[in-house]
């Protein structure tokens, strides 16, 4: 239950500062005073609107929830803050809470019922909620649902290859000569990894041949003073076997180099140059030589799947039929489940609809093509006849029930309902009937609603006026008297008469 909401700097309110008790909470008051920003304002601090005062806050005592990433335990208070500055920040107990955590968070405790979105009827929406009310009261329906779930995605991808197969199979003949052209282009040039690093070091050397020839050739002019080095170091008493080494090892060296520079001399630079090309060719297209190798390594397997293509598309096909199997006796044991279900739901909504001056509501599930729900699809009808048949008022009275039935199922107990223009542009007998509705509700539920009509209004445990003065809009909780004002500005408008005074008055008691 919310017990206090504060905003402050909230667009034509300065502060807005409210306590609450539960029942029926009623906000009225002139066109353009504030109302509808009021309750948006509210809505924000759960996330379930944007964001418009600077500072927030909500709180809300004997909740029936608990959460353990937010150390909420059953029946703690929980205290709920919005800042807005450049971005908006929320808070729960002090701990940040992103807007989406907040939303999922909020969702399991309000449920805001719009009756000018008309998507409720929507058989895709219905199917959620009534998969959701069967794994409450059917657990085994959980596994079922999974099951249901995983064998239709497999019967989804399943497809896809077959109708990717069917395409391929269309222009089979140009794909298999594409993929030939490729790995024969390729194979042509029969590159190696490393070889075109290994070329580029041979074309170095090549071009440093003669150079380096010349070099020895003019270097080896050192050994003709061999002896006479030797000679000397002898004379000097100098043991001359440190200079013999170096000398056998920088002729080594020049032997070696001339051997290497004569296995070049066999080498045609043309060639070298022509592949070293053909590989720049390939590591630019692919990136590198080993990235070439993997394409023309999945080409192959490529072409082989080519050549087994009837091979897969019978085993694609066999699979196809087993899933199709398994899903439509899933599908026919989800659709009895369904219908039990729907059973429930459909006994609330008459329940409700008693009240509301109609009866006779009825669910059917139709067979539909099979898709990711199932086979069924959710129509209502109302004293046997279709949706499209009825009066708007009989519509949004039955979509009311509709409403008022699942907030019951998909919120905890003791849980919180906005209502967004719940009784605008209605009649008195219509009006009457929401407020039964919503009486009833009450003693389960805190309701927060916006009203245009003596008769909901008349009904509230606590009636609050939105009002402006001064371009300002003010929230003000009414005592008794002040309420049988309002109510008669409701019935008469701004000049108050003394019939709309006393109708007022018989409507309080």
């Amino acid at each position: 239950m919310i017990t206090r909401v504060y905003l402050k700097d909230c667009l034509s309110f300065d502060e807005v500062d409210l306590e609450f008790k539960s029942g029926l909470n009623i906000f009225t008051g002139p066109s353009g005073a504030g109302k509808s920003i009021l309750m948006q304002s509210i809505l924000s601090l759960f996330a379930l609107s944007e964001v418009r005062a600077n500072i927030g806050e909500v709180i809300l005592t004997n909740s029936k929830i608990s959460d353990e990433v937010y150390d909420i335990s059953f029946e703690d208070e929980i205290i709920i803050k919005s800042i807005k500055k450049d971005k908006v920040r929320y808070f729960l107990n002090n701990q940040t809470i992103s807007k989406k955590n907040l939303f999922d968070f909020s969702t399991k405790l309000i449920k805001h019922l719009n009756l000018k979105d008309t998507s409720e009827f929507d058989s895709s929406k219905l199917i959620v909620f009534l998969d959701k009310l069967t794994s409450k009261n059917k657990k085994e329906f959980i596994k079922l649902k999974e099951d249901f779930d995983c064998l239709y995605k497999e019967l989804v991808e399943v497809k896809k290859e077959l109708e990717k197969i069917e395409e391929d199979e269309k222009r089979l003949e140009d794909l298999k000569e594409f993929a030939k052209f490729e790995i024969d282009k390729i194979e042509q040039i029969n590159p190696n990894v490393d070889e075109y690093e290994e070329l580029n070091l041979l074309k170095k050397r090549l071009a440093k041949k003669e150079k380096i020839e010349i070099a020895i050739k003019k270097a080896s002019s050192i050994f003709e003073s061999t002896y006479n080095v030797t000679n000397a170091l002898e004379l000097m008493e100098i043991d001359s076997s440190f200079f013999d080494e170096t000398m056998n090892e920088l002729n080594n060296i020049f032997e070696k180099f001339n051997d290497s520079l004569h296995e070049l001399e066999d080498t045609n630079i043309e060639n070298v140059l022509d592949r070293i090309e053909k590989l720049s060719s390939l590591q630019k297209r692919f990136g590198s030589i080993e990235e070439c190798l993997k394409y023309k390594k999945e080409k192959k397997q490529e072409l082989e799947s080519y050549e087994n293509i009837f091979f897969q598309k019978e085993k694609l096909e066999n699979r196809y039929n087993e899933l199709k199997i398994k899903i439509d006796e899933y599908s026919l044991i989800i659709s009895k489940y369904r219908k039990e279900t729907t059973l429930i739901l459909e006994e609330k909504i008459n329940e409700y609809l008693k009240f509301l001056y109609l009866s006779n509501a009825k669910i059917i599930l139709q067979k539909k093509y099979l898709d990711s729900s199932g086979i069924d699809e959710v129509v209502f009808e109302l004293n046997g006849v279709s949706l499209e048949t009825i009066s708007s008022g009989e519509y949004n009275r039955l979509r009311l029930a509709l409403l008022t039935s699942i907030s019951e199922y998909d919120i905890v107990d003791n849980g919180i309902l906005f209502l967004d223009e719940i009784d605008a542009n209605l009649s008195g007998k219509e009006s009457d009937a929401i407020a039964r509705v919503l009486i009833k509700l009450s003693k389960s539920y805190q309701i927060f609603a916006i009203s245009h009509q003596p008769q909901l209004t008349s009904s509230a445990n606590q009636h609050f006026l939105v009002d402006k003065h001064n371009g300002k809009s003010y929230v003000k909780l009414l005592d008794d008297k002040e309420r049988i004002s309002e109510i008669a500005r409701m019935i008469s408008g701004e000049n108050v008469t003394t019939e709309a005074l006393k109708f007022a008055k018989n409507l309080l008691k």
